[in-house]
């Protein structure tokens, strides 16, 4: 079996490799690769979480076997293990791996590549695996480069994105590709990997002379918020700054099972002092921005308190823009609350006005004020779906001619052609209805709003079908023609 990264290529490239390995590794004498690099699994037994994918039974494990890898997308938050399993993928198969990383490669580089990789086909019936980590980031046109290669096996691509390759990958690359989902990994999970990695002396932590105790391997499981590049690396500057001279923490007692006697020790407190603040995966243009808006949204709905203010809580410590998040309330106090509560649209306003007086963080109170009003008041959608009912029947039916009982007629040609015949004065009337009909004939006795009768509603349920009746007599009063 190949290794990972041997060169294909011949003589001059085995020089080439060498060389560059050379320079790479007395580069790496200097400047020693972070943690979570060196802790990177080496094998699919390595690999912590996605039962389902690499699992006893997990689909990858079992192509892997056949040597059968489909092209494949890898579509999961940082840290979930993406680049290592594509890596992994390529040691275990006859292919030939090549990494590229749209951030930093351009589309011509990656189809000298493919190009390459069709000829080696053809002469050695060798396939390569093109590995193109954020892949999100090539726009389609320039995805449409990997379809042919694809469809003709000259490569194995497989993708790394962390934004929903629905609306990121163009649809004919998407349906030639398996979509796995790599979710965030457990606590559990990553507490496994940092404990690996303070045993392994060749790779790891198992030579610094740090004990860390389980409450400091969970303050830092609980901060990287499943990303195990995080946990890594964060659990690797922690056990530095205990190691250093003078570092806040105590010699390991002989009978402490953290560690061994004279051993520093790291506990919880120490892990926090050093990560400061707790980094949230959030991107204010990704679908983990959609997703944050969308629970506060829907937990407001649901008439959930605690829910909205915790929703709203994540959105302004991960960085959103807390007018965005005002905008948002403000729309959903229509949207959602309506006329059951008039005073929401008032609330969300004011919230908006506060902010924009007193700014971050002293503003933002006036935020999850307004996110609690909002999710205890009575909820309608009825001004919402009656508008859009209203809209649905301007584009989908021909534009009616204005009534002539309400067309204005300034003129006296207006008037005599017949604008305004008709037309009852509403406070002339004792019922303050004059019985006229406003909606196009075509349209007559259509009705868009129908209020839920919840809050102020109700009140307002009972007077438009008060008006509707008053309506219908004063038109029944009214002479024929």
């Amino acid at each position: 079996m190949r290794g990972l990264f041997d060169d294909q290529s011949g003589a001059a490239g085995d020089r080439g490799t060498a060389r560059a390995a050379g320079e790479r590794g007395a580069a790496a004498a200097e400047s020693p690769s972070p943690l979570a690099e060196r802790m990177r699994p080496r094998t699919l037994d390595e690999m912590v979480g996605h039962p389902m994918v690499v699992g006893p039974d997990g689909f990858l494990r079992r192509a892997i076997a056949a040597d059968r890898v489909p092209s494949l997308v890898f579509w999961g938050p940082p840290g979930s293990g993406k680049t290592t399993l594509a890596r992994l993928v390529a040691a275990a198969t006859a292919s030939r791996f090549v990494p590229f990383s749209a951030v930093t490669s351009g589309i011509k580089e990656v189809k000298e590549v493919m190009s390459e990789a069709a000829r080696l086909r053809r002469a050695q019936g060798q396939r390569t695996l093109l590995f193109v980590d954020e892949i999100h980031r090539f726009n389609r046109s320039q995805q449409d480069a990997f379809l042919p290669y694809v469809e003709r096996g000259d490569i194995v691509l497989v993708g790394a994105t962390t934004e929903n390759p629905s609306f990121e990958i163009n649809a004919a690359l998407l349906s030639r590709c398996r979509v796995v989902v790599l979710g965030q990994l457990a606590p559990e999970d990553l507490v496994l990997l940092m404990r690996r990695a303070l045993a392994d002396r060749e790779r790891g932590l198992g030579g610094a002379g740090v004990a860390v105790d389980d409450e400091a391997l969970a303050a830092v499981a609980q901060l990287a918020s499943g990303d195990a590049r995080r946990a890594l690396n964060l659990l690797e500057l922690a056990v530095a700054d205990a190691a250093e001279p003078g570092a806040p923490g105590e010699a390991a007692e002989p009978d402490s099972p953290a560690g061994a006697a004279g051993e520093r020790r790291l506990d919880a407190e120490q892990v926090r002092r050093v990560a400061q603040r707790k980094v949230l995966l959030y991107d204010k243009a990704g679908e983990e921005h959609f997703n944050l808006i969308s629970a506060l949204h829907k937990s407001l709905r649901e008439s959930d308190a605690d829910a909205s203010i915790y929703w709203l809580a994540r959105m302004l410590a991960a960085g959103e823009d807390p007018l965005y998040v005002a905008r948002r309330m403000i729309r959903f106090a229509s949207e959602d609350v309506g006329l059951a509560d008039p005073q929401a649209l008032v609330q969300a306003l004011a919230a908006r006005d506060a902010y924009h007086l007193l700014g971050s963080p002293e503003g933002e109170l006036a935020l999850a004020q307004c996110a609690v009003y909002l999710a205890l008041a009575p909820k309608s959608n009825a001004v919402y779906a009656g508008f859009g009912a209203a809209l649905h029947t301007v584009e989908e039916r021909p534009a009616d001619p204005v009534p002539m009982a309400i067309r204005n007629a300034p003129t006296p040609l207006m008037k005599g052609l017949g604008y305004g015949s008709g037309y009852v004065y509403a406070h002339a009337t004792e019922e303050g209805v004059g019985g006229i009909d406003c909606l196009p004939d075509s349209l007559a006795g259509s009705r868009f709003y129908e209020p839920r009768g919840r809050g102020f509603e109700e009140a307002l349920k009972t007077r438009l079908e008060r008006y509707r009746a008053l309506r219908d007599a004063a038109r029944d009063r009214r002479p024929p023609g």
